[in-house]
């Protein structure tokens, strides 16, 4: 299996991690981005969470400011918007996600994969890939009820420091999850070593990539 190293000792990578809710990106894409910023890359994030009101919005701060702590530049970006009701509200969710051109361009997106069965979901990713169209995207999962997980074709290996930190931050940041049955350490650490499994490795987070460019 070849490997290719986006984040290496001294580089810049600039990361643009959108996720619909306030928890989505540390569940999907929270142990690469762990593991992107101990490599010792010079780590640019502009963390968007598109719906965060209240008390998810203190929920979603503190996480991002844990997860982010070391990286070279970290800007984090909340919107208001209803949970479960993205479509209906699909002008100003447009708006707000065509907002974030402004920001410095990133050498990858984080987004939620195409195939998911939450509605929000399902539209951020498609708006990543509208705004987003000459960026290397990488779709993240979210184990669910629904039982949408695929097969997914890119791996980020995670030590086992890694992923213990990523739940150690979901449940400290979370109180408002907790209740939720799938909300669990099993759960995403279960998942986390199947995407092991699948290549080669103790443990790992697993992503979608539809286009790549090779040169």
């Amino acid at each position: 299996m070849l490997s290719f190293d986006l984040a290496r000792p001294g580089k810049t990578l600039r990361v643009l991690a959108l996720g619909a809710h306030s928890d989505d990106i540390e569940i999907g894409a929270g142990g690469t981005i762990l593991s992107w910023i101990a490599s010792g890359a010079q780590v640019h994030v502009d963390w968007c969470a598109l719906s965060a009101p209240g008390e998810r919005a203190d929920e979603a701060r503190a996480s991002a400011m844990e997860f982010l702590a070391g990286a070279k530049h970290a800007e984090i970006h909340l919107g208001e918007f209803r949970d479960g009701y993205f479509p209906a509200e699909r002008t100003a969710v447009k708006d707000w996600v065509e907002g974030l051109k402004r920001l410095e361009k990133p050498d990858v997106v984080l987004c939620h994969q195409r195939n998911d069965a939450h509605q929000d979901h399902r539209m951020v990713c498609e708006l990543a890939w509208n705004t987003f169209r000459d960026h290397l995207i990488l779709e993240y999962e979210i184990p669910k009820w629904d039982g949408d997980l695929g097969q997914p074709n890119i791996y980020v290996p995670l030590t086992e420091a890694a992923l213990a930190r990523k739940i150690e931050l979901l449940h400290k940041h979370f109180g408002t999850q907790r209740s939720k049955a799938w909300f669990d350490e099993e759960t995403f650490r279960g998942l986390a070593r199947l995407r092991g499994v699948e290549c080669r490795e103790r443990y790992a987070e697993a992503f979608f990539a539809r286009k790549l460019l090779l040169k």
